[in-house]
């Protein structure tokens, strides 16, 4: 019996059979990212996914039985998959897996088209924690919706595909920087300077039309997508970074791509579900939206859509739906920050998460004597960890950042609320909410065993 803890390194330990695994898995990741940078784009994602392994839609009205598949969109942006197992769900409760899918970006103002000398601009309020900064000078691409008088929907994507044009946040050259570099980071870019250029020609025809670009660009917008001005007013559309997930590092061990926080989670569980047949569990896979900014409104985690879809499954077996909860169990599959040796003093080294050490445990988060936080029961966290070394899943311990040093928390509290025992487990990441964030392939893989071992 081993008495010392020891992290192990997955690569360090890994065969060619393994490794082949590992990063075999990472290209199917990757693809999931490229197409889900909202999340509206990861429900439409899942959605594809779900229907082609045998997934139907859910109705709150249905009698659910076992072996049934479902899937369930609330809302275009909060996703629930389920799958009924045979044993008995009031003892057993509901195995339930959950991640978030929304990501810090740059959402449009409700009136966010303005001209000032010859460049017409959109103008953003950031949704999420960011460093301002690094929004500025990088390519950026539109996402979202706008809707029509009647109810139609007009799907936007610009800047993805190759000959798209893309958007551009302008920052100073250094030449005259001199009074901004002296400024703290937090106000060297004003949120209100961030305005992205979408335009600069001018409109030909009446010489006392003002705002000459903006009418080029309104005119274009209504020829390829039949909107006006003011139905910018009934949209949801965002910036978020252009480009596709890529390889980093001559051995290609790594991944860099925007809005890794946090679909390297919400990925593996959606997988481990999927591969789950044999499980006799009744399996709920969660893609959360709001969690950025507090997990409110009808798609957040403190909506109590969790509790409707519990109390039909319930129903369905003629169980209380408060002992259904009671018995179930919960990972929240969210990042943490990985141990980064160019930031050593913001990190406790000995309860610190690497990259490449596999999944990452947190019994709690939230910031500065543990605020804001599920702190996980003791005998559920040996529940975990049980299931993980008899699955030999590569995980590990840790916490986010130094105590006094900030910290961060996740959906696992309002799980935890409903009275659903629940830990987090995630995968470490290094530059976390930067518009570019890094992973390890063998720590995404790692959590995929994790969950897949968590739905047996």
């Amino acid at each position: 019996m081993e008495l010392k803890y020891k992290r192990r390194n997955v690569y360090e330990e890994a065969d060619g059979k393994r490794l082949e695994a590992i990063y075999s898995y990472a290209e199917g990741y990757k693809k999931f990212l490229d197409v889900s940078k909202t999340e509206r784009d990861a429900a439409y994602a899942a959605e594809k996914l779900a229907r082609e392994k045998g997934f139907t839609p859910f109705s709150f009205s249905e009698k659910l039985k076992a072996g049934d598949k479902r899937y369930f969109i609330n809302r275009h942006k909060n996703v629930f998959l389920i799958k009924v197992g045979t044993e008995d769900v009031a003892k057993e409760g509901v195995r339930i897996m959950v991640a978030h899918v929304d990501s810090p970006r740059l959402d449009l103002k409700p009136n966010p088209m303005y001209e000032e000398n010859g460049l017409c601009y959109f103008k953003t309020h950031y949704y999420g924690g960011i460093k301002k900064y690094q929004w500025t000078a990088i390519p950026l691409a539109l996402h979202g919706v706008v809707m029509l008088r009647g109810g139609e929907r007009r799907e936007i994507c610009v800047g993805e595909e190759e000959g798209d044009p893309v958007f551009y946040i302008t920052d100073l050259l250094p030449h005259l920087a001199q009074e901004q570099v002296a400024k703290p980071m937090s106000k060297a870019i004003e949120g209100e300077s961030l305005n992205a250029v979408i335009g600069g020609l001018p409109a030909v025809g009446d010489e006392d039309e003002k705002e000459k670009v903006k009418s080029t660009i309104l005119k274009l917008l209504n020829k390829k997508y039949g909107f006006t001005e003011v139905d910018l007013q009934c949209s949801e559309l965002c910036l978020v970074p252009a480009g596709k997930a890529r390889d980093v590092g001559f051995d290609g061990a790594l991944i860099s791509a925007y809005g890794h926080d946090d679909k390297v989670c919400a990925y593996p569980e959606m997988c481990a579900l999927f591969d789950s047949e044999q499980s006799p569990h009744t399996l709920m896979a969660v893609f959360a939206d709001k969690e950025e900014v507090g997990s409110d409104g009808t798609t957040g985690m403190q909506s109590r859509v969790i509790c409707d879809v519990i109390d039909t499954i319930a129903a369905s077996f003629g169980a209380n739906p408060i002992e259904v909860r009671y018995n179930s169990k919960c990972i929240s599959a969210d990042v943490t920050a990985g141990y980064d040796p160019a930031y050593s003093s913001v990190f406790e080294k000995r309860n610190s998460t690497y990259v490449h050490c596999g999944a990452a445990v947190s019994k709690y988060t939230g910031a500065r004597g543990k605020s804001s936080t599920n702190d996980a029961p003791a005998e559920y966290a040996a529940f975990v960890r049980d299931i993980f070394d008899d699955n030999n899943v590569y995980w590990q311990v840790g916490e986010l950042g130094a105590v006094d040093n900030g910290g961060g928390g996740t959906v696992a509290k309002y799980i935890a609320n409903l009275g659903i025992d629940t830990i987090d487990v995630g995968v470490p990441v290094l530059s976390m909410h930067a518009p570019y964030e890094l992973i390890s392939k063998a720590d995404v893989f790692a959590l995929y065993e994790a969950c897949l071992a968590f739905c047996k």
